[in-house]
């Protein structure tokens, strides 16, 4: 699954070259995980004003509403001009006079969404219980802090969970518990300050690091250009089960919480 680096690798990927580009035509294909939500014509006519993130959905900002777009389990966006007849995969496109933005879903888990603006209804039931942004300044550390203390869970799962600091994926949670030698075990609530601010600085490092990567690709993510990401060979732990550890040496494990693949250091990692 595209994962907040990734979605923001995208958005900078078309976002300069579709801004200003008058709706010529849209189209839908088959049915995605929500409806758009109106006809297709509303579309047309409109201008794009811009595009922004808010965790893992892309906020495109027309002259009247915005589309919220979501990449889902397998989707991706390509934007420029001339592109092929729209396969059996690509399930929307935006053609403007600046170029075509098509999305492409082999899963359909991903969706576009019309909202009249944020505040909305519709998109506020998508948007409004994501907690901060972690690469904005509203990640604060005493508010993170707080958010901690609050959880008796493992800190994996509560990273996952995505209303204390959203969009640190299950890649990312795995590499910053590492690089904050964290065992993504241990009890939130009973993470130490100076463990706390360890990790706070080591999710705005990997994420900052995943973003001047290019994301990973991991299966087939590629940007808007094409150009797949190259965070993953850079990894520390995921999907390094049995590997020696780079830093000691120690053998790399794996372990499932919540149906997802976790991997740590048992050496570097402290519970």
């Amino acid at each position: 699954m595209p994962e907040l680096p990734e979605v923001e690798v995208t958005r900078l990927s078309f976002a300069g070259a579709i801004a200003g580009g008058k709706v010529v035509s849209a189209r839908l294909g088959k049915p995605l995980r929500w409806p758009l939500g109106v006809p297709v014509e509303q579309l047309v006519g409109q201008t794009v004003r811009g595009v922004r993130r808010r965790g893992k959905y892309l906020l495109i900002d027309l002259t009247e509403g915005l589309l919220l777009m979501h990449l889902g389990m397998s989707g991706s966006v390509v934007f420029g001009h001339g592109l092929p007849v729209a396969g059996a995969h690509d399930h929307f496109d935006l053609k403007t006079d600046r170029g075509t933005l098509r999305l492409n879903d082999p899963r359909r888990f991903g969706a576009v969404v019309f909202a009249t603006a944020e505040s909305d209804p519709v998109a506020q039931k998508l948007l409004g219980k994501l907690g901060v942004e972690p690469l904005g300044d509203d990640f604060r550390l005493d508010s993170f802090r707080s958010g901690l203390a609050g959880r008796k869970t493992a800190i994996k799962q509560v990273l996952l969970a995505g209303d204390i600091v959203v969009g640190v994926g299950n890649i990312y949670a795995s590499e910053a518990l590492f690089l904050s030698g964290i065992r993504p075990t241990s009890k939130a609530n009973r993470l130490s300050r100076p463990r706390v601010e360890r990790l706070h600085q080591a999710i705005r490092d990997v994420l900052s690091r995943a973003v001047e990567k290019g994301g990973c690709t991991l299966r087939d993510f590629s940007d808007a250009n094409g150009d797949a990401g190259y965070f993953q060979l850079e990894a520390m732990v995921y999907a390094r089960a049995g590997q020696p550890c780079k830093i000691c040496a120690a053998e790399v494990r794996q372990i499932r919480q919540g149906q997802r693949s976790t991997f740590f250091c048992p050496k570097c990692q402290k519970p």
